[in-house]
């Protein structure tokens, strides 16, 4: 008669399985705590204690690591020498191996890994070893073993069991399955006990969420995958309200907005379109941030996403319910506002409760073709203010520098950004040429009405990058700018301190770029 392994964690449909099994004259060999719960419910089986004559030891640290365990698995059936060796050391062969490991995952997700490389032993004990090698084991000799480590695959192979249709392939599928939940374990736990920012070696855990109807493009498939490590603050984490399913690109242009509201404390909205702002404010309510942001580039914004750092109210609702918008992402909304808001059959609503923060010294990956980038996340804001000309800028100036310096961490380089008070007026992103980047945000700002009076709030410019040439500065005076953001340090900063002077322009630099490619 076949014989399986069942050794689970998981107890999710594992009597109803063993049942089936039972019925169709499997015998079953199971570990301690999974033989306790299938006598409990009169499941017959036999206890690998004793198949291999040894007890659990170590508080069940070491039960199935065992010869007459692993050759039963391991035993290749047609090799004539693999039969004698089972004979001759008294080894039945296992045909299925069923497992699911100790809960890490669940258990880093409670215990936060702690800074000072004390793990708690919680976590040193989910850590599963013979759960991995059975299910390497019996995956290796796929062949001859059945290997199942996802309880969605117990109806399946029982309906292949009953047909007579568990094929090769079926097995080898299996097999690719284990090795990947095998693998993803393991990097799970590499992960939580690595310290050192960028190892030579390093497997990083992912799991996929969910299918995406396409990728980029409607020819490209695509997928969701999270890194595993639940709770974060992150769109991937966030949950949706209402609305179609969410794109690949509706990902993207979320995560760019929900990150930069949050440099803000105060109420805050940010507009992005191709993952960059096309409009962003800050102010005293919700409402008016989300106008003010509207206002840079409300053409520009048909179509995109919104994001809020706090809770939206109806007022607010209302306003976004005139134009059509993708999405929406915020901390929390009123009930009155999700009844407007839900009117809209197709806009997709997301809450976040957990605000955003960067985490410092985190590191954040880019795929090449066969090969990836890893560099620490750009959490830091300035180094350091560093006046460049003899005059200062005033405070309403400082204000608006900062809130300008802000949003050109969010913007694709080469940025620049057109600030009056807390709110943009014009945004130039993405162009070879910063004088190029100049141009358009001057444009943005000539076709709309921001709303500020000019005589109270300055023109104020932020680069995310230094000035090879004057000739931004120069134009920067052309059309109003009264001061000046931008890291400083090119060779030729002289000059566009000179151009600075020459027009009144407050500059200042903060040792610190933001290249965004």
């Amino acid at each position: 008669m076949p014989r399986v392994l069942l050794s689970v964690s998981d107890k999710t449909g594992i009597i109803d399985f063993a049942k089936e099994l039972k019925n169709l004259g499997w015998n079953i060999v199971s570990s301690g705590g999974t033989a306790k719960i299938l006598k409990e419910n009169f499941v017959q089986c036999q206890e690998i204690s004793e198949i291999t004559g040894f007890p659990e030891i170590l508080d069940g640290r070491v039960k199935t690591l065992n010869p007459k365990i692993h050759g039963g698995i391991l035993a290749i059936r047609s090799e004539a020498d693999h039969k004698e060796q089972l004979n001759r050391y008294g080894i039945e062969t296992i045909d299925m191996v069923v497992v699911s490991l100790y809960p890490f995952e669940a258990i880093i997700n409670r215990i936060p890994k702690p800074e000072d490389k004390k793990i708690n032993q919680d976590v040193i004990e989910n850590i599963d070893i013979g759960g991995v090698a059975l299910l390497r084991a019996s995956a290796k000799n796929y062949k001859d073993v059945i290997v199942i480590c996802d309880t969605n695959d117990y109806k399946v192979i029982i309906e292949s069991l009953k047909n007579n249709s568990v094929t090769e392939g079926l097995k080898l599928d299996l097999a690719a399955k284990a090795f990947r939940h095998t693998a993803y374990y393991d990097s799970l736990i590499s992960t939580y006990l690595t310290y050192e920012k960028f190892p030579a070696q390093m497997a990083i855990p992912i799991k996929k969420l969910s299918g995406l109807r396409y990728g980029e493009n409607p020819h490209q498939n695509a997928a969701l995958y999270s890194n595993g490590i639940g709770g974060k603050p992150v769109v991937i984490s966030s949950k949706q309200l209402h609305g179609k399913e969410l794109s690949y690109n509706n990902y993207l242009d979320l995560e760019a907005g929900w990150r930069l509201v949050h440099e803000f404390s105060k109420p805050a909205c940010a507009i992005i379109k191709h993952n960059n702002p096309c409009g962003c404010a800050e102010s005293v309510n919700v409402k008016d941030a989300y106008l003010r942001a509207l206002t840079c580039d409300p053409v520009s914004a048909f179509g995109g996403i919104i994001a809020f750092n706090k809770l939206v109210e109806k007022d607010t609702a209302v306003e976004i319910n005139k134009l059509f918008f993708e999405c929406v992402i915020a901390s929390g909304y009123s009930k009155e506002a999700l009844n407007v808001l839900m009117q809209k059959k197709n806009i997709r609503l997301l809450v976040q409760e957990i605000p955003y923060k960067e985490e410092k010294g985190s590191a954040e990956y880019r795929m090449m073709s066969y090969g990836m980038l890893a560099q620490d996340r750009d959490s830091e804001l300035l180094s350091g203010i560093r006046f460049m000309t003899s005059r200062q800028p005033n405070k309403e100036e400082r204000e608006a520098l900062y809130f300008a310096w802000k949003v050109s961490k969010h913007v694709k380089s080469n940025a620049i950004i057109l600030v009056r008070g807390t709110q943009t007026v014009g945004i130039g992103a993405g162009q070879m040429s910063r004088i190029d980047s100049l141009k358009i945000a001057a444009e943005k700002m000539k076709c709309v009405k921001h709303g500020l009076d000019e005589r109270l709030f300055s023109l104020v410019l932020a680069s995310d990058a230094f000035f090879p040439f004057p000739d931004v500065v120069e134009q920067a005076a052309k059309i109003g700018v009264t001061a000046i953001v931008q890291p400083g340090g090119s060779v030729k900063d002289n000059e566009s301190i000179s151009a600075a002077e020459d027009t009144n322009i407050a500059m200042i630099a903060t040792s610190m770029r933001h290249f965004k490619h």
